[in-house]
């Protein structure tokens, strides 16, 4: 299910606000200049397989580049006994920006990304399902849990693919 609690730095003990209803959620975000949608995996099962996924959503991907300039698109899939996947949390956990937006559609699992603005955190745990677009330049990080076990669609304005700038910031999990 997807859901969005709000913290206050420093105190993030507890969360100021929590949401569950998508609608609200995505509403909320779109404030924060941050998007939040929904694309349908009906019929998809567990595939794993990159070009099958991307295949299959063909369509809804190249609206986007159509719509927003992007040029490439992968899939991303980690499960608990991939072999980077500490090494692969502990990257993602570090507060960081892109130069370009952050697109991620989650095909499968779930995972969480936390946006801190200003004073305040968010923090969104995306489902299958959501497809979420930080912009270009906003800090953030992501925890896919110490045991992840997701599969995501990632797009692109760079054909290079993720390309982190860590800005050392202080994050939490």
């Amino acid at each position: 299910m997807t859901t969005l609690a709000i913290y206050q730095r420093p105190q993030i003990a507890r969360p100021l606000q929590q949401l569950t209803r998508f609608d609200e959620i995505a509403a909320l975000l779109a404030g924060a200049g941050i998007r939040l949608a929904r694309w349908s995996t009906d019929g998809i099962g567990r595939i794993d397989d990159s070009e099958t996924l991307l295949a299959h959503f063909q369509p809804e991907i190249e609206q986007l580049k159509r719509q927003e300039g992007y040029t490439s698109s992968d899939v991303i899939s980690l499960t608990p006994d991939h072999p980077q996947r500490l090494a692969l949390r502990r990257q993602f956990l570090q507060e960081h920006t892109h130069s370009e937006d952050e697109v991620r559609f989650f095909v499968r699992g779930s995972g969480t990304f936390f946006v801190p603005l200003g004073d305040r955190v968010f923090r969104l745990t995306c489902d299958a399902g959501d497809l979420l677009r930080v912009p270009a330049n906003t800090p953030h990080w992501f925890d896919c849990g110490e045991y992840p076990d997701f599969t995501a669609i990632r797009i692109f304005t760079n054909p290079a693919g993720w390309v982190g700038h860590f800005t050392g910031g202080e994050t939490f999990h």
